[in-house]
């Protein structure tokens, strides 16, 4: 199986299953001198770890990681940096029935006929399981960011239709509510939606919005890597996204040019600011200074206990209700893989922006000159 790898010169390795041993990723092209430990890591892992709100799995895993190389007395030596989280309540009697047949909205069909076996224990290695090996990636790659000065936050703006109020935003209340939501009436709301569809056996989707703060203007290439290319690419790898839009989306096509465009202004420092940020941030397929803003649409979570009808491997029309622990939404734990994965683009990104300048390169290597 190819395409575990993502970046060019920070690159991410993930490996694992949902009911393996272990899952794990390798980290390469992270620059020395990076003070990182294990409880840097874990910090992010817990923000996305099985049974960590009640609106999410039953299943009870630490996530407790494990730095196998790459960090020597605190610090980050340059080289490749393999970090491992063992499974240790993986349940796979609970997925013995549907080995023989295909679960609605999951990729069970698919790899059927693509490897023609799959791993039915908890959907394998197209678990959502597998992204707690980019949150560990992603919580080096935050690291960068955050010596960079680079500030970047994702939170959940809507549940269903219930969506964050611009009025009542308040960033500091994303991590006071288990949803994520900046908005504490909103919260409120979506929680009495979420219990609902609990009672009906059923599950929910939602949107989750990203904003990156101080990104450097020049960040992405002008044709085939332009950074809403990279980042969609990142973004749509997350397993339950459906839809990417960058600063006003798909509403921009209702607008006319001269409502869409942002004007430019000399502030009194004489510096180039916009008037408005229509475009998200990205002009070109290059950061323009403004912040990068961008959402995501998350199906809801198609594991449901539901009656739902579909067909045995040998062609048979049955009805199933889906047994085992599974989240009643996806986005909340979603937000920090969302954060991982934006990170993990912009730093690759970034790497490779440094040698788009021949000045860039000089002040790097210093012209030797003749004594």
């Amino acid at each position: 199986m190819s395409g575990s790898t993502f970046g060019k010169l920070f690159t991410v390795s993930t490996w694992g299953e949902s009911h393996g041993k272990a899952l794990g990723v390798v980290v390469d092209g992270c620059p020395s001198g990076i003070f990182l430990s294990e409880e840097d890591i874990q910090k992010e892992l817990d923000k996305r770890k099985p049974g960590s709100n009640p609106y999410g799995t039953k299943r009870q895993e630490n996530d407790e990681v494990h730095i196998l190389s790459g960090v020597f007395e605190g610090k980050t030596t340059g080289t490749p940096i393999s970090m491992l989280v063992y499974n240790k309540d993986h349940h796979s009697s609970d997925y013995s029935e549907i080995a023989s047949y295909y679960r609605p909205g999951h990729a069970d069909y698919t790899f059927d006929k693509k490897y023609g076996i799959r791993d039915y224990r908890g959907g394998g290695r197209s678990s959502g399981r597998e992204t707690l090996c980019r949150v560990a990636a992603g919580a080096i790659a935050k690291k960068i960011l955050s010596a960079l000065q680079i500030d970047l936050f994702a939170y959940t703006k809507s549940i269903g239709n219930i969506t964050v109020s611009e009025e009542n935003f308040h960033k500091e209340d994303i991590v006071k509510n288990k949803l994520f939501m900046p908005d504490s009436k909103a919260a409120e709301l979506a929680e009495i939606y979420l219990q609902q569809c609990m009672k009906e056996n059923d599950s929910a989707g939602g949107i989750i919005e990203c904003v990156v703060s101080n990104l450097p203007i020049g960040i992405g290439e002008p044709v085939f890597h332009k950074l809403q290319s990279v980042l969609g690419q990142a973004l749509f790898s997350i397993g339950a996204v459906k839809g990417v839009e960058f600063g006003d989306g798909f509403s921009v096509s209702k607008l006319k040019g001269s409502q869409n465009n942002d004007a430019f202004f000399a502030d009194e420092n004489g510096d180039i600011q916009k008037k408005s940020n229509h475009s998200g941030g990205i002009l070109g397929g290059i950061s323009d200074g403004s912040p990068l803003i961008f959402r995501l649409a998350f199906k809801p979570t198609p594991s449901i206990y539901k009656t739902q009808q579909t067909v045995t491997k040998n062609g048979e029309n049955i009805n199933v209700n889906i047994k085992g622990r599974h989240d009643p939404i996806i986005v909340p734990r979603a937000v920090v893989v969302v954060e991982a994965m934006t990170a993990i683009a912009l730093v690759d990104l970034l790497f490779q922006n440094m040698v788009s300048n021949i000045n860039s390169i000089i002040n790097f290597y210093p012209l030797r000159r003749e004594l």
